[in-house]
């Protein structure tokens, strides 16, 4: 292209366009200033400062902070002011300084939230769990089953099994999401769980989810159910127990089988014979009696998003692009999810959209 006969609009166009290439280029750089926000305390600091906090007061409270370094922490505000996370708030009418507040997306991060998501984030941004992106395209032209595996030569579960500290991270990243989904769950859902006398969280971890719901409905039976290594030890009280086993040779029969987040992180085969195993697991003997309860995503068809879904949209495609890269699975638009119900041999499901970027689907016998 030759810019001495380039029109004025045309020259605004290639600006534009380098500018996004830049944006995309750069937009690591967003989730890993808010790690650093997060390595350093902020959130929990601004918080507990009670009011809004100036500069001067933010780097005061930053007591191991190097002090020639002291003086850059506005960059990182900065930059996280710009993303959402925090807010700048008037101290007051003859005050000209400026005071950092939270926004709703930072009193996430607290440590004492019981919704906190920073154990999540600090698992998915796991140097270990970062490596993989460097192999995306090698992987595209070798035989690895994922990505995780060109980058550490172990499927991700075989590799936290091996590394206690990977481990730790990895379940205390399911457990934060999983205190998030429950006080949704039990709140928006209840008239689901009605009726119920006994579910299997399948791939329930410690049983952060299945603890809550037993507590919910105590004439309810909650089993946990997840491999030998992830529940030895865990001790069974009250209405629930915990179950060692493998969920694609069998699963403990119920009126319900939960499966939160387990689905997208398999292929369509091995969902397949997980989907089997729950229609065993619900159908005693020649009765079809119970229900398989699903929180995954339903991706958005990107096509037809409407503005106000397009970042929802954004969301599931970053996770199906982790799920591409971590595991052997994907997320699932409805005709695809319907089309795994139909060959595992359901007649019918249903979808409720009260997780946000995550559905609850009913699947029936």
């Amino acid at each position: 292209m030759d810019m001495v006969n380039v029109s004025e609009e045309h020259v605004n166009e290639l600006l534009e366009a380098h500018a996004h290439v830049w944006n995309h280029m750069f937009s690591f750089i967003r989730s890993m200033s808010l790690k650093c926000a997060i390595d350093l305390g902020i959130p929990d600091i601004i918080q507990n400062h009670g009011k809004p906090m100036t500069e001067s007061e933010l780097m005061a409270a930053l007591p191991t902070l190097n002090p020639t370094k002291a003086c850059n922490i506005y960059r990182v505000m900065r930059i996280l002011v710009h993303s959402g996370f925090f807010a700048r708030q008037k101290l007051g009418d003859n005050v000209e300084e400026d005071g950092y507040v939270l926004t709703n997306s930072s009193r996430l991060l607290l440590n004492d939230n019981p919704l906190s998501v920073t154990p999540f984030l600090k698992s998915m941004l796991d140097p270990i769990l970062m490596q993989p992106w460097h192999f995306l395209g090698t992987w595209f032209q070798n035989d690895d089953r994922t990505s995780f595996v060109t980058a550490h030569g172990l499927m991700i579960w075989d590799y936290c099994s091996h590394d206690p500290r990977m481990n730790n991270s990895f379940n205390e990243g399911m457990v934060s999401d999983a205190r998030f989904v429950n006080r949704i769950l039990i709140d928006k859902y209840r008239g689901g769980f009605e009726g119920l006398n006994s579910l299997v969280d399948v791939g329930g971890g410690t049983g952060t989810l299945g603890k809550a719901i037993a507590d919910a409905f105590p004439h309810m039976e909650c089993t946990v159910f997840d491999l030998p290594h992830v529940v030895a030890g865990l001790q069974d009280s009250g209405n629930l127990k915990y179950v060692a086993g493998d969920m694609f040779e069998q699963i403990p029969a119920a009126d319900a089988v939960l499966l939160k987040w387990i689905l997208h992180d398999w292929n369509d085969d091995e969902c397949l014979k997980i989907l089997k195993r729950c229609k065993e697991a619900i159908s005693n003997g020649e009765e079809q009696r119970g229900k398989v309860i699903i929180i995954d995503m339903v991706l958005n068809n990107c096509e037809k998003v409407k503005d106000e879904a397009r970042s929802l949209t954004e969301t599931q495609l970053l996770f199906d692009m982790l799920m591409m890269v971590l595991t052997t699975g994907k997320e699932r638009q409805e005709e695809e999810w319907a089309k795994l119900f139909l060959a595992a041999g359901f007649s019918g499901y249903k979808i409720v959209t009260i997780l946000g970027v995550r559905s609850l689907i009913e699947l029936y016998p």
